[in-house]
């Protein structure tokens, strides 16, 4: 004689290892496509700062205690004026997404001292926000005018000799996420009048790199 009891016992447990299997799927599939609509939402929003093309228009970087640095297309500046010294780049935006520009640091070097990301406390504030929109060209700004900074002597030698100096900056989307650093390289460019700027290396702060 059949044992119903464990008959419907087996088949109850059958019911819901299905049922359970099924809602793991279901659960996994809809995860899976909450990060890929996340990833879509997120793209739509990413900047990506590039130098400016060079028949772009003159960038006139102004600072706050009058000085001006008038920067070419796919050029950067980099000036000594009284005891100060003043740097700018040319930027234009890639992406897709606002650019807010967050920090800067900036070091002498002919080229990429190494592949390791530097620190995001390594980095100075930028004293007023800047941005760039996507598909439009901008800037970036900066300057040392304390001289006990251990940027202040290398870079104005740097200055004087048109040695190379390497400018990363920190940066994100509007809404405060995706942190990128860029590296760029300031040299002599003999073509124009001032230096030219070129992006050597980005690293991702919020998310794995590609590579």
């Amino acid at each position: 004689m059949a044992d119903w009891v464990t008959i419907s016992s087996l088949a109850t447990a059958g019911g819901t290892l299905v049922l359970a299997v099924a809602t793991f799927s279901s659960v996994k599939s809809a995860n899976r496509s909450a990060r890929v609509a996340e990833r879509s939402l997120l793209a739509g929003l990413r900047p990506v700062l590039i130098p400016s093309h060079e028949d772009d228009s003159l960038e006139r970087v102004r600072f706050g205690d009058g000085q001006v640095l008038t920067v070419s297309g796919h050029g950067a500046a980099m000036d000594v004026a009284g005891e100060n010294v003043y740097l700018a780049i040319a930027l234009r935006n890639g992406g897709s997404g606002l650019a807010v520009i967050h920090g800067w640091r900036v070091e002498v070097a002919e080229r990429a001292a190494s592949v390791a990301p530097p620190r995001v406390d390594d980095f100075r504030r930028q004293q007023r926000d800047l941005y760039v929109p996507a598909g439009e060209t901008g800037f970036w700004q900066g300057a040392i005018r304390d001289p006990d900074d251990p940027s202040y002597e290398p870079l104005r030698a740097a200055a004087r000799s048109g040695a190379g100096v390497m400018v990363d900056l920190l940066y994100g989307d509007h809404e405060g996420g995706q942190r990128t650093i860029a590296r760029f390289a300031i040299r002599p460019w003999e073509e124009v009048e001032g230096d030219r700027a070129d992006v050597l290396r980005y690293w991702n702060v919020d998310r794995d790199d590609p590579r």
